[in-house]
């Protein structure tokens, strides 16, 4: 399911309001002012904790996540609303029938995510939706820290051995921008990579031109271009030896803040890292945006349906 264009964004000053101020009382005054139409919200100023230590409470073992709050639902997406992907969610976790009659196949279903075919349907095209209603990577409730880590289940499920296995030696995962996606609930890829994107990232490497802590992330030396669909995009390279750490977090706090960007805008792809004897125990985490020379705000350049 290859996302396109999707035209509604919203207003960048806005968005670092709300990203910036993540403690969870500002975060949801924000998140009112912008419902009302204040200039509060717009403010851009940031105040309040970062979103690693916002005191918000951590999902149970075993049990489901917390949702975006009521306040937010003016950017993260109403549960009464009538989009195709979040309808198929309902279907999955409800069983109530999509307007449009056509039942989508439940591959997987957790308490905080489920998995779908994506489109064209194939052995290496798979999609994990939240079962919270959150529009993309533009609501701010996903740099909470209470938030499931659908980047590491989507590895869990996807890799060689999962639940729902990407059949593809080499794989990857990977989110839209707003701007670049068709869908307007959250949804992360399941999908192979190219054998050429995985010898570009461990090129480099090897030649010590990717980051390997996240406030190195936005360092033009950690900046390459990969070849995909379309030619050579640039991409912003950081090497994580685990996804324990909230993605959509690490990319505002290291990449989108400190350069006054917009994380409407951004696109991340995660490549496992394989080698002759599999799994290497790293992960090449990547993002990019059209700011950057020859940047991209989509991650389907990178990925094989």
């Amino acid at each position: 399911m290859n996302d396109e264009q999707n035209a509604n964004d919203v207003p960048r000053r806005q968005f670092v309001a709300l990203s910036g101020a993540v403690g969870a009382a500002t975060l949801l005054t924000g998140a009112a002012a912008l419902s009302g139409g204040t200039a509060a919200a717009a403010s851009g100023a940031d105040a309040g904790p970062t979103p690693d230590t916002c005191p918000t409470t951590p999902p149970p073992p075993g049990g489901a996540s917390p949702c975006p709050p009521a306040q937010l639902q003016g950017i993260c997406g109403r549960p009464t609303d009538n989009e195709p992907l979040w309808n198929d969610v309902q279907y999955c976790v409800n069983g109530t029938v999509p307007p449009s009659g056509q039942k989508p196949d439940c591959l997987k279903m957790t308490p905080n995510y489920i998995v779908l075919r994506g489109k064209p349907v194939s052995t290496q095209n798979y999609l994990l939706v939240p079962t919270c209603r959150i529009t993309g990577i533009e609501c701010p409730f996903l740099e909470t820290s209470g938030v499931a880590n659908y980047w590491h289940e989507a590895w869990e499920t996807g890799r060689s051995g999962g639940d729902v296995p990407v059949q593809s030696r080499y794989i990857g995962f990977g989110i839209n921008s707003q701007g670049a996606r068709q869908l307007n609930q959250l949804h992360i890829h399941m999908a192979g990579v190219r054998p050429s994107t995985q010898r570009r990232l461990q090129d480099l490497e090897a030649q010590g031109r990717m980051a390997t802590s996240p406030s190195q992330w936005a360092a033009p030396a950690n900046h390459a271009p990969i070849t995909g669909t379309g030619g050579d995009r640039e991409y912003r390279i950081l090497r994580l030896a685990n996804l324990r750490d909230n993605l959509f977090n690490l990319v505002y706090q290291n990449v989108v803040r400190p350069n006054s960007l917009n994380m409407a805008d951004q696109t991340i792809i995660v490549v496992p890292k394989i080698t002759a004897t599999g799994f290497a125990n790293a992960f090449y985490v990547l993002n990019s945006d059209n700011s950057l020379h020859d940047g991209t705000s989509t991650c389907d350049r990178l990925l094989v349906y």
